[in-house]
């Protein structure tokens, strides 16, 4: 049971890391944080979403694979490339259209940071018991 709540605190602590150097007032202003670090290396920009690579740790720590594990895996999977995908279109081959530029622009609220936070643990108490 303390494994349990050490592993669940550490990725609410690497949560509350991502959700801080992402805080943004509008998407483009989220994709632009993280377009920072992927101009300097991609590997970079990967290491600033270091829940990631815990929870793949955590499948190797505890011998776990289940729905709820890959849940995870899948949601954090699409997220990253999501995001590489929409900061290749905007900052380097400049093809956004106007819906999308208009989304890019819209007021996100201050708790949207806080999702994976919120989500992510309890899909991993799930998963490890």
């Amino acid at each position: 049971m303390n494994t349990l709540i050490a592993l669940i605190l550490i990725l609410i602590i690497l949560e509350l890391f991502e959700a801080w150097w992402q805080r943004s007032d509008t998407m483009i202003g989220v994709l632009a944080l993280g377009y920072h670090y992927y101009q300097k290396s991609i590997f970079l920009f990967f290491l600033m979403h270091p829940s990631f690579y815990y929870i793949l740790f955590v499948i190797l720590f505890t011998q776990v694979l289940n729905g709820w594990m890959v849940t995870i895996l899948l949601f954090k999977s699409v997220d990253l490339f999501f995001k590489i995908t929409m900061m290749q279109n905007i900052f380097v081959q400049d093809e956004v259209d106007e819906v999308m530029g208009s989304i890019l622009y819209e007021p996100l609220s201050p708790w949207l940071f806080l999702t994976g936070v919120s989500l992510y643990p309890f899909l991993l108490f799930y998963a490890l018991t």
